[in-house]
């Protein structure tokens, strides 16, 4: 064999071998992955387990993506590639969790073939990118006895909690029966009836769409409407009460009575929602409804308390924004986020645990004032520096003074609760029960068809009593502010429709999962978030605001100090002298206060300079931290190989020559 054959035969060896090093590596490498993340968003949590456990027959998991056409769609599509990688990833966790009971298939579906089709049956959606290409991002699951269920398409909303759908699609395929929801609200959050939009559209108007949240919850719950005016709550399992404003004593009981009865609740209050706008109406005729809502009745009954015109404020949390076109921005203490890593949100609690960020706009303060045989939970809380404040009246937050509010804001030394789960045996608010009108006969016996109108006086009144204690523990939650679910705060638009923003929704969700009793699903939703915050970022410029805060304060009190003398100095001039005497106040003092204003801008510059300073400071360190190791580390090698070479270059000479 000559030396030409040896050379090719080797060259087909070797390539063998690394072929089948790569296979027996990946196949291995299933088996042998780590999640690095620190939030661990690749593993499957406890509650997907106990799932994955419990199943009895094979399911088949069915992925369609339009892998092929992703590569060369535009930008709003490739953006799908890495987040179908991850949803691939995690279904392969799934599937070597499940005991061999699920098999996945991931499904390229190109145009006119039988995998298109196949996603077009399913009902999977789609969107066109060119006249023959359709894009698919969705998951269909069939088990053996015939039963299909689906995600429809793998919106960015739900990226989040992504694991949690796939594990609740998993759940209900068994024998899970859907949960029933009734919302009660003074917001309109159903929207507008199929018959209303259409007599809308007809007169050009726009109609009133169904919240965000809604459109989520009526994915996993039966969901209905309930009157505001309502006498009486069944055929539900859960209750949700969105903002509560001027409900009847009559309705109020009738909520008392369906947590005393064994339903669970979700409260959710506002002394001041931004959502809750006045119709224009109103305003002409001059009436100003509150856009605030409480239930002291009830509340106390619960043990807890939100005081009127009163908010919870915390300067950490505090968003940097501007409140006018021509204005800088500043720190707004009404709007804030809530963050796990301050330890807003109860680590304890299954509900809360996980979360991330949550926006707040105008949150209440929740105050406990414990009942006996009851437990109280906190969700959402400001941090230990957090404090309330407060306004005199409604009309103060009609043209609010932010910079007001926060200058007369104080740090506090605990934190203030915003959201509260209450758990035990609860009694009920109105233990003497309540005064209802009765219908009577108003028309004489001899003469039937005359009637009188009967005045409220002269209504018959009767008490009607119920439960006074639930025969069992329940649950409530309360949360004291609205429009942290209002579409804008916890949903963006974006091209595929609502996104959700931060774990508002995701905290929605895991109360009613809660509340519902699926204890297993409870541990999979928000398990992590994308974002990762710069802690360290944020820690320097809070510092910095904090210096600055008090010299912005010393100026803002100079520059109305000076006004107040100027103005005074004008009032106490008069004769022909005036208009001298004004011009040469005037000139003095703008002189003065453009000195005092220069060298406090001065000072205000320094120490943003010093922040700027700290900030660059730590990019050019993480810079370094990222670039140089890898160099570093070729080079010492490249070293060290070099010094072992020559020890036995050496070492071999010595020896020869010995020789």
């Amino acid at each position: 064999m000559n030396r030409t054959m040896r050379a090719v035969l080797a060259i087909v060896f070797i390539a063998a071998i690394a072929v089948s090093a790569i296979s027996m590596t990946q196949s291995i490498g299933r088996s042998l992955r780590a999640d690095i993340t620190d939030q661990k968003i690749y593993t499957l949590s406890d509650g997907t387990k106990a799932i994955l456990s419990g199943i009895k027959q094979p399911i088949t998991l069915k992925l369609f993506y339009t892998k092929t056409a992703a590569m060369k769609a535009p930008d709003q599509i490739r953006f799908f590639n890495n987040y179908f990688a991850f949803v691939q990833a995690l279904l392969q966790e799934y599937a070597q969790n499940a005991n061999g009971n699920i098999r996945l298939e991931v499904i390229d579906p190109r145009p006119y073939s039988e995998e298109e089709m196949a996603a077009i049956r399913y009902g999977l959606k789609r969107f066109s990118i060119t006249e023959e290409e359709n894009f698919f991002f969705g998951l269909v699951l069939q088990t053996q006895f015939g039963t299909t269920k689906i995600i429809e398409f793998f919106t960015p909303d739900r990226q989040q909690f992504v694991e949690y759908d796939i594990s609740y699609l998993i759940d209900t395929a068994m024998t899970r029966q859907k949960q029933r929801i009734g919302i009660l609200s003074a917001l309109p959050v159903m929207g507008d009836s199929e018959y209303m939009m259409q007599m809308m559209r007809m007169q050009n108007q726009q109609p009133k769409q169904k919240w965000g949240f809604v459109a989520h919850l009526e994915q996993k719950y039966e969901v209905s409407s309930i009157p505001t005016d309502t006498k009486k709550i069944e055929n539900i399992d859960i209750l949700m009460v969105v903002h509560p404003k001027d409900l009847a004593e009559q309705t109020q009981f009738a909520i008392d009575q369906f947590v005393l009865g064994g339903g669970r609740a979700v409260v959710i209050l506002d002394p001041h929602s931004v959502i809750d706008q006045p119709d224009p109406m109103s305003r002409m005729q001059g009436a100003m409804p509150t856009p605030a809502s409480n239930l002291p009745t009830l509340l106390t009954a619960w043990g807890l308390e939100m005081p009127e015109n009163t908010f919870a404020g915390d300067r950490e949390l505090a968003v940097v924004g501007s409140t006018a076109q021509d204005r800088r921005p500043e720190r707004l203490l009404s709007i804030l986020k809530l963050q796990g890593a301050k330890g807003c949100f109860n680590a304890d609690s299954v509900v809360s645990a996980n979360l991330s960020e949550i926006a707040v706009m105008f949150p209440g303060a929740l105050k406990k004032t414990p009942v006996d045989g009851l437990t109280y939970t906190p969700l959402l809380q400001t941090t230990a520096k957090g404090n309330t404040w407060t306004v005199s009246n409604a009309y103060e937050l009609m043209m609010p003074d932010y910079a007001e509010f926060m200058r007369r804001f104080r740090d506090g030394t605990e934190p203030v609760a915003i959201g509260y789960s209450v758990t035990g045996t609860f009694k009920t608010a109105f233990p003497n029960g309540i005064q209802v009108s009765v219908e009577t006969p108003n028309h004489e016996q001899g003469d039937p068809d005359e009637k009188e109108t009967e005045t409220p006086e002269q209504a018959a009144m009767e008490t009607v009593t119920g439960l006074t204690e639930a025969a069992e523990p329940g649950a409530v939650v309360v949360l004291a502010d609205v429009d942290m679910f209002a579409d804008g705060v916890a949903y963006q638009r974006s091209f595929f429709g609502l996104q959700a923003v931060g774990d508002n929704s995701a905290l929605l969700m895991n109360i009613l999962d809660d509340l519902a009793g699926s204890a297993n699903l409870i541990s999979v939703r928000s398990r992590g978030n994308f974002k990762r915050p710069f802690t360290r970022v944020d820690a320097i410029e809070a510092n910095a605001d904090a210096e600055t805060a008090e010299e912005e304060a010393k100026i803002v009190a100079q520059i109305k100090g000076f006004e107040q003398q100027l103005n005074e100095k004008i009032r106490s001039l008069d004769g022909d002298n005036k208009g001298e005497l004004i011009n040469q106040a005037i000139i003095s003092e703008k002189k003065e206060i453009e000195l005092q204003l220069l060298d406090a801008e001065k000072r205000l510059r320094d120490v943003k300079m010093k922040k700027r300073e700290q900030i660059e400071g730590l990019m050019v360190k993480m810079r370094n931290f990222c670039t140089l190791p890898g160099p570093a580390l070729t080079l010492l090698i490249a070293v060290a190989l070099g010094v072992h070479r020559s020890i036995r270059r050496r070492y071999y000479i010595s020896h020869a020559s010995d020789a």
